[in-house]
């Protein structure tokens, strides 16, 4: 009998190219895919670990289609990803409605577990996290036209505040050859815009060629010839170099974005959390990417009440946000994880502190975008078209300064033509509105 599966995907991008690795393998073993897990036999929710907000996402899917399982809708719950390899038999523990928990490195075990489970066992499974395959077959989530590439797993940089190195193991660079070789699929597979994705994209290469090889990567890319645009995210600020910066500025495929995760700007916060820098050093670094980049678009995150963060201290983070002034900006609450070296430090502040502090950032950013985003008023710029607003009858798409989810959309009108989805259009902004642009197609 064939049984159906359908997944849940939570948290990163990172994770949900681990959920199309998973499908792919699943169908390459005779299960039948269903889109809504909630139609399936079996119900896979690959989960986030990573921070409380998402372990509680993790949990409240869970229990929801735990509700359908009781009602007979699906036979079986089956938890993999971050919640699962860092929780482990805590989660078969305190969920009796979970049939099996499987780690990371378990991933590709699934088409037999799942034969298992179906037959009545109830499992935790968790291999070495280095059984977690670096690439393989996926069964692709997001549209033809974009595709997230995943370049490496695991992560050296030991940040006090995060969990991922014991949950996701220590950082393994991809060979050029197979990134290569799966970028070259997908742009046969209709992928014109290509997101690099890693824990650090930037560290690419240490550990496998003893050097810093993300340059030479992004060189490589470029000579795919269906590629139109070539995206970094989760930069470390450390590793973008003098060759990093100039290769973005040369290479015509390389958008001018990049996401370059700071946290913080306060030397002595910084040192805490295990990273370098000062924001003199931070805003140094910044400066030169921008005199060298033209119109390059800068997003960070930013994470408020750090343990024992100062008055004094939050107040330099918000004047170096207000002096950076950054294109795109997102913001955390410290959240104390157990088993991270911060969570063990003293000056641990109350929740109404951190949210608070976190709040007064994302006011402040939204008035610089607000800002940036009546700058770009009277500009053309291409767009990738990405559906159409029923609603505000009227196109919508991407600029480059745009990442998928995480950033805003272009909305335009098109004087009677009909853009295909994928394809690019030059359109004229007119308007900012609530972040989003609309304007006009021109040409």
């Amino acid at each position: 009998m064939a049984y159906s599966v359908g997944m849940v995907s939570l948290g990163c991008v990172k994770n949900q190219v681990d959920g199309e690795m998973i499908m792919a393998n699943l169908r390459n073993n005779g299960f039948v895919l269903k889109d809504d897990a909630a139609l399936a036999d079996i119900a896979l929710v690959n989960t986030c670990g990573f921070i409380q907000d998402a372990k509680q996402e993790s949990i409240d899917e869970i229990l929801e289609l735990a509700k359908l399982k009781k009602e007979g809708r699906i036979k079986a719950i089956v938890v993999t990803g971050c919640l699962a390899e860092r929780y482990q038999d805590e989660v078969l523990k305190e969920l009796p409605e979970v049939d099996a928990v499987v780690g990371i490195g378990g991933n590709m075990d699934l088409p037999e577990l799942l034969g298992e489970i179906m037959e009545g066992k109830r499992c935790g499974h968790y291999p070495a996290k280095t059984e977690l395959p670096l690439c393989g077959d996926r069964e692709l989530t997001t549209p033809s036209y974009f595709s997230y590439l995943k370049i490496a797993e695991g992560c050296d940089n030991r940040c006090t505040y995060c969990a991922i190195p014991m949950i996701r193991g220590g950082y393994r660079s991809r060979t050029i050859e197979s990134i290569l070789e799966e970028a070259e699929k997908l742009a046969e597979n209709g992928t014109k815009e290509l997101i690099l994705i890693a824990q650090d994209t930037s560290r690419y290469g240490l550990d496998l060629y003893g050097k810093l090889m993300l340059p030479e990567l992004l060189r490589q890319l470029c000579k795919i010839d269906s590629l139109r645009w070539i995206r970094l995210l989760y930069c470390y600020p450390d590793y973008v170099t003098d060759e990093l910066i100039e290769t973005i500025a040369s290479e015509d495929k390389i958008v001018n974005y990049m996401d370059l995760p700071l946290q913080h700007c306060n030397a002595r916060v910084l040192r805490m959390m295990n990273r370098r820098g000062s924001r003199e050093e931070l805003l140094a670094l910044i400066r030169k990417m921008r005199e060298r980049i033209p119109h390059l678009v800068l997003r960070t995150t930013l994470i408020t009440g750090f343990p024992g963060e100062t008055e004094e201290e939050f107040t330099e983070l918000a004047e170096f946000v207000q002096e950076v002034r950054f294109e795109r900006l997102g913001c955390f609450a410290y959240s104390q994880e157990e088993g991270t070296p911060a969570a063990e430090l003293p000056g641990q502040l109350d929740e109404e502190v951190k949210r608070h502090r976190m709040e007064i950032i994302m006011e402040q950013q939204m008035r610089i975008m607000e800002e940036y985003e009546e700058s770009q008023v009277g500009k053309t710029m291409h767009v990738l078209t990405e559906g159409f607003d029923r609603y505000a009858e009227c196109y919508f798409g991407r600029s480059y300064a745009d990442s998928p989810d995480i950033d805003g959309k272009v909305f335009f009108t098109t004087k009677g033509k009909k853009p295909y989805f994928g394809k690019f259009v030059k359109v004229r902004i007119q308007e900012a509105m609530d972040g989003d642009l609309m304007g006009e197609i021109v040409g």
